[in-house]
């Protein structure tokens, strides 16, 4: 059995072997470089020139691979767990989605949500909220505030005004249709000294429904009882129709 100094030495000889082998095979290669060289004309120069430029084009897409990072899911399909980033073609499970926002995964809904609320915002500067009645239908005594879309008891009508809420509905009309008059009228009365304004505070009684015993002033929007009528001079109080004058 051989010991182990013969075999290390036996190794020993393998790799010096091993070595001169390679210096054989690296001398045959240069001298067939350098024959090459000659024959094309290519110099040493040459050779570093175009390695250095395939080392820096590597780098290059190193650089481009390390920022062109796989992109963050930003949809998520609930039933089968797929994913979306939001970029490149949209898969089957979403492309014909119209509000893909139900898909958002948690972090992007949470970011999604302020600039959708400052849009909101910047969308209008009127009033929000619930809106005062505008119009009123005298058959239900149902409203609409004239915002939106019109309910059907109105939406054909070519002449709203009848509809309008006021303590008149046509001195509202008129009002409305003659903007000019009206404004000269309320001039020409502020001029003249010897008339006063509306008087202040709680009114009494004009109009009296005799079935329910409700009352109206006469003053500001009238009650679905009264809105209707194409006489209210029968809704009259006593002493109401004693002050009007008779033809």
């Amino acid at each position: 059995m051989p010991t182990l100094e013969a075999i290390q030495m036996k190794i020993k000889r393998l790799q010096e072997q091993a070595e001169a082998m390679k210096a054989k095979q690296a001398s045959a290669t240069l001298d067939r470089i350098a024959e090459l060289m000659q024959k094309s004309g290519v110099t040493v120069a040459d050779i570093e020139a175009h390695i250095g430029g395939r080392k820096r084009g590597a780098g290059r897409r190193n650089a481009s691979a390390a920022h062109a990072a796989p992109a963050t899911a930003k949809y998520q399909n609930p039933k089968t767990g797929a994913t979306w980033s939001g970029r490149g073609r949209a898969p089957a499970w979403i492309a014909h989605v119209k509000n893909r926002s139900r898909f958002l995964v948690d972090g992007n809904a949470s970011s999604s949500s302020v600039p959708t609320e400052s849009k909101a915002k910047r969308r209008g500067n009127y009033v929000r909220g619930e809106q005062p009645a505008k119009y009123r239908d005298p058959k239900t005594g149902d409203t609409w505030s004239g915002r939106g879309r019109a309910p059907a008891w109105i939406a054909n009508a070519k002449d709203r005004s009848k509809f309008s809420i006021g303590a008149d509905g046509k001195v509202d009309a008129a009002v409305k249709s003659t903007p000019g008059k009206a404004k000269n009228k309320l001039s020409s009365t502020a001029a003249s000294p010897g008339r006063k304004g509306q008087p202040k505070g709680k009114q009494p009684a004009k109009y009296l429904n005799p079935e329910t015993g409700a009352t109206w002033s006469g003053r500001g929007p009238a009650p679905a009882w009264l809105a209707a009528a194409s006489d209210r001079s029968k809704f009259l109080t006593d002493s109401s129709a004693a002050d009007t004058p008779t033809a």
